[in-house]
Protein backbone atom coordinates (compact mmCIF):
# COMPACT_ATOMS: atom_id res chain seq x y z
CA UNK A 1 0.00 0.00 0.00
CA UNK A 2 1.69 3.26 -0.98
CA UNK A 3 1.37 6.27 0.97
CA UNK A 4 -0.96 9.18 -0.04
CA UNK A 5 1.77 11.32 -0.50
CA UNK A 6 3.13 8.70 -2.91
CA UNK A 7 -0.19 8.63 -4.57
CA UNK A 8 -0.30 12.21 -5.17
CA UNK A 9 3.01 12.87 -6.28
CA UNK A 10 2.67 10.29 -8.74
CA UNK A 11 -0.99 11.84 -9.75
CA UNK A 12 1.16 15.23 -9.64
CA UNK A 13 3.56 14.19 -12.33
CA UNK A 14 0.92 12.35 -14.80
CA UNK A 15 -1.48 15.83 -14.32
CA UNK A 16 1.52 18.08 -14.92
CA UNK A 17 1.58 17.26 -18.93
CA UNK A 18 -1.05 19.98 -19.10
CA UNK A 19 1.72 22.59 -18.46
CA UNK A 20 2.18 21.69 -22.20
CA UNK A 21 -0.92 24.38 -22.79
CA UNK A 22 0.87 26.65 -21.32
CA UNK A 23 4.04 27.01 -22.59
CA UNK A 24 6.15 24.84 -25.68
CA UNK A 25 7.05 21.34 -24.56
CA UNK A 26 5.84 21.37 -21.27
CA UNK A 27 4.15 18.21 -21.60
CA UNK A 28 7.78 16.72 -21.14
CA UNK A 29 9.94 19.05 -19.58
CA UNK A 30 7.36 19.35 -16.59
CA UNK A 31 6.82 15.25 -16.17
CA UNK A 32 10.65 14.61 -16.51
CA UNK A 33 11.28 17.58 -13.88
CA UNK A 34 9.29 16.31 -11.00
CA UNK A 35 10.34 12.52 -12.16
CA UNK A 36 13.93 13.68 -11.85
CA UNK A 37 13.44 15.44 -8.58
CA UNK A 38 11.07 12.57 -7.12
CA UNK A 39 12.44 9.00 -8.49
CA UNK A 40 14.46 8.42 -5.26
CA UNK A 41 12.01 8.76 -2.92
CA UNK A 42 10.10 5.01 -3.98
CA UNK A 43 10.27 2.73 -6.45
CA UNK A 44 6.39 3.51 -7.49
CA UNK A 45 7.15 7.19 -8.05
CA UNK A 46 9.78 6.52 -10.45
CA UNK A 47 7.77 3.63 -12.28
CA UNK A 48 5.09 6.82 -13.13
CA UNK A 49 7.39 9.48 -13.92
CA UNK A 50 9.24 6.96 -16.26
CA UNK A 51 5.65 6.10 -17.93
CA UNK A 52 4.58 9.95 -17.63
CA UNK A 53 7.70 10.92 -19.39
CA UNK A 54 7.34 8.04 -22.09
CA UNK A 55 3.86 8.96 -23.03
CA UNK A 56 4.51 12.68 -23.45
CA UNK A 57 7.66 11.92 -25.57
CA UNK A 58 5.47 9.34 -27.73
CA UNK A 59 2.76 11.34 -27.88
CA UNK A 60 4.64 14.73 -28.76
CA UNK A 61 6.41 12.94 -31.32
CA UNK A 62 2.66 11.09 -32.83
CA UNK A 63 1.18 14.75 -32.82
CA UNK A 64 4.89 16.27 -34.37
CA UNK A 65 4.31 13.80 -37.49
CA UNK A 66 0.74 14.12 -38.51
CA UNK A 67 1.28 18.02 -38.43
CA UNK A 68 4.27 17.65 -40.54
CA UNK A 69 2.27 15.45 -42.95
CA UNK A 70 -0.39 18.28 -43.35
CA UNK A 71 1.85 20.79 -44.57
CA UNK A 72 2.20 19.47 -48.35
CA UNK A 73 -1.35 19.21 -48.54
CA UNK A 74 -1.72 23.00 -47.36
CA UNK A 75 1.16 23.59 -49.84
CA UNK A 76 -0.74 22.04 -52.68
CA UNK A 77 -4.16 23.87 -52.10
CA UNK A 78 -2.52 27.15 -51.71
CA UNK A 79 -0.76 26.46 -54.82
CA UNK A 80 -3.91 25.19 -56.73
CA UNK A 81 -5.18 28.64 -55.84
CA UNK A 82 -3.10 30.09 -58.53
CA UNK A 83 -5.22 29.98 -61.71
CA UNK A 84 -2.32 31.51 -63.45
CA UNK A 85 0.37 29.01 -62.80
CA UNK A 86 -0.10 25.26 -63.66
CA UNK A 87 1.62 23.26 -60.88
CA UNK A 88 1.23 19.71 -61.92
CA UNK A 89 3.26 17.65 -59.29
CA UNK A 90 4.36 14.39 -61.53
CA UNK A 91 0.48 14.09 -62.94
CA UNK A 92 0.02 12.87 -59.41
CA UNK A 93 -3.31 14.39 -58.15
CA UNK A 94 -2.85 13.65 -54.00
CA UNK A 95 -6.07 14.32 -51.66
CA UNK A 96 -7.37 17.84 -52.00
CA UNK A 97 -10.16 19.67 -50.65
CA UNK A 98 -11.89 19.27 -46.96
CA UNK A 99 -9.49 16.06 -45.99
CA UNK A 100 -6.54 17.77 -47.43
CA UNK A 101 -6.68 20.82 -45.54
CA UNK A 102 -8.90 19.70 -42.36
CA UNK A 103 -7.68 15.68 -41.96
CA UNK A 104 -4.64 15.83 -40.81
CA UNK A 105 -5.56 18.73 -38.22
CA UNK A 106 -8.72 16.67 -37.42
CA UNK A 107 -6.68 13.73 -37.27
CA UNK A 108 -4.12 15.84 -34.94
CA UNK A 109 -6.84 17.27 -33.03
CA UNK A 110 -7.93 13.58 -31.87
CA UNK A 111 -4.79 12.16 -31.11
CA UNK A 112 -4.69 14.97 -28.94
CA UNK A 113 -8.03 14.34 -27.27
CA UNK A 114 -7.21 11.16 -27.09
CA UNK A 115 -4.15 12.32 -25.19
CA UNK A 116 -5.93 14.18 -22.18
CA UNK A 117 -8.28 11.30 -21.91
CA UNK A 118 -5.20 8.73 -20.96
CA UNK A 119 -3.24 11.26 -19.30
CA UNK A 120 -6.64 11.84 -16.86
CA UNK A 121 -6.74 8.03 -16.49
CA UNK A 122 -3.70 7.34 -15.93
CA UNK A 123 -3.66 10.02 -12.69
CA UNK A 124 -6.76 8.92 -11.51
CA UNK A 125 -5.18 5.33 -11.19
CA UNK A 126 -1.89 6.95 -9.68
CA UNK A 127 -4.45 8.71 -7.30
CA UNK A 128 -5.88 5.29 -6.40
CA UNK A 129 -2.08 3.94 -5.65
CA UNK A 130 -2.45 1.63 -9.16
CA UNK A 131 0.25 1.68 -11.90
CA UNK A 132 -1.45 2.74 -15.47
CA UNK A 133 0.77 1.55 -18.43
CA UNK A 134 -0.56 4.06 -21.56
CA UNK A 135 -1.11 2.35 -24.79
CA UNK A 136 0.71 3.31 -27.96
CA UNK A 137 3.74 4.47 -25.77
CA UNK A 138 7.34 4.07 -27.21
CA UNK A 139 9.58 2.96 -24.24
CA UNK A 140 12.50 5.83 -24.56
CA UNK A 141 13.44 4.74 -20.79
CA UNK A 142 13.50 1.88 -19.47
Amino acid sequence: MQHNNQKTNAFLIHISAFAGYLFPLGSIITPLILWQTLKERSAFLDEHGKEAVNFNISFGLYIFIVSASFIPFLFRNIFHGFNGIDIDFGGHHGYGGLFGLLGFASLAGLIALIKIALIIIAAMNANKGELYHYPFTIKFIK
